[in-house]
């Protein structure tokens, strides 16, 4: 569970009577031209109230006539405020709806080769995106987990365990147990290993009677075997055989702690069952620990997880996290239910630990 802070913003009170609140807004109404009528009225003004007297010293006798060229600088100074905002929110198109007077002038202007760079710039992250998805998308699987399905407990006669079971529902085990496996959940899992040994999540693979591997490029599903398993770090590795002898494409484990916060990363996955989608998003954070709680109330904890904002739903899991050099940073494991935007990843240094291990199909050391 994560918890927020209680956050109140401290609030400054103010007494209204000891403050002079001052406005200041734009009045369109008065135009350059009667800015300088009202000017002029006042030159004219000052010129005819001026202040005679014989003074002292040798400034006897000087007329004194206001102050004509303060005014006169004020009236040059205003019509250059005003003029240089008319033409700079027309250059900016701010207040017109329609084209500025200068935008073709500017076409050619560094502005508009700054404008480029960015455009350039979007291109190439878009395209390096797109190369990371076609170099990877043929390693990803998708995994259906077919079992048994049983019936549940609460279907006690009299309620709870103790009680005798309904006569009913002693047929229905019964026969469920003769039934043929059903399908019970999908995820996702890719190759690591061209041999055909694939990386997953144990809750992906768990329960199951049988897997089925749906590999591109393959008219038929692939039957999976599972190496070993660990359910504290929520990893499986399976392996399949190629029908035709051939090897399969293999992703790259990168270096998950060489990963920044703000890196971009892509999710591929098959998310409520919609084959090989791709999600980017960027690295939120690192160190993430979290707890999951199972259908039946147990509890798992895990540590050391990425955290993204790259969508992760229902049939992500078991998918790669993959970094801008298409290298694996993560296995997709866990998305916060209450929350968009919040996904976690296992990390590739906790994969590498724990890989010799599952490999060998040995108990996983304490990580």
């Amino acid at each position: 569970m994560i918890r927020m802070n209680d956050h109140k913003d401290n609030k400054h009170e103010i007494d209204s009577r000891d403050e002079t609140l001052t406005v200041y807004r734009y009045d369109s109404s008065r135009q350059v031209a009667s800015l300088k009528s009202s000017y002029e009225e006042e030159l004219n003004a000052a010129g005819t109230s001026g202040v005679s007297g014989n003074g002292g010293g040798s400034r006897g006798g000087r007329s004194k006539k206001g102050s004509a060229r303060p005014i006169l600088a004020s009236f040059l100074a205003g019509a250059l405020v005003v003029g240089g905002l008319s033409f700079l929110s027309d250059r900016m198109n701010l207040f017109t709806g329609g084209s500025s007077a200068v935008e073709s002038a500017a076409s050619g202007s560094s502005s508009y080769s700054s404008s480029a760079g960015f455009t350039t710039a979007s291109l190439n992250v878009d395209e390096k995106i797109s190369s990371v998805f076609d170099e990877a998308n043929p390693a990803v699987v998708e995994i259906e987990n077919y079992g048994v399905e049983t019936a549940s407990q609460g279907n006690w006669l009299f309620g709870g365990r103790g009680g005798f079971m309904d006569p009913r529902q002693q047929q229905q085990q019964q026969e469920q147990s003769n039934a043929e496996p059903v399908l019970m959940g999908t995820g996702t899992g890719f190759f690591f290993n061209e041999d055909g040994y694939i990386l997953t999540n144990e809750h992906v693979i768990a329960d199951a009677t049988e897997l089925k591997v749906t590999v591109p490029g393959y008219d038929e599903q692939l039957t999976a075997t599972v190496v070993n398993s660990n359910a504290d770090l929520d990893l499986a590795v399976l392996k399949v055989e190629s029908p035709d002898g051939t090897k399969f494409p293999a992703l790259t484990i990168g270096d998950s702690d060489a990963a920044k916060i703000g890196d971009w990363v892509i999710a591929i996955g098959n998310p409520y069952g919609l084959d090989h989608t791709m999600t980017v998003g960027v690295l939120s954070a690192k160190e993430r620990p979290i707890t999951i709680t199972d259908d039946d109330g147990t509890e798992h904890n895990y540590e050391h997880l990425l955290q993204t904002d790259a969508s992760i739903n229902p049939g992500n899991s078991g998918g790669p996290l993959l970094n801008a050099q298409g290298e694996v940073i993560g296995v997709n494991t866990a998305v916060n239910a209450e929350a968009q935007g919040i996904g976690f990843a296992i990390p590739a240094s906790t994969i590498q630990d724990a890989l010799t291990d599952l490999m060998a199909g040995t108990t996983v050391k304490s990580l």
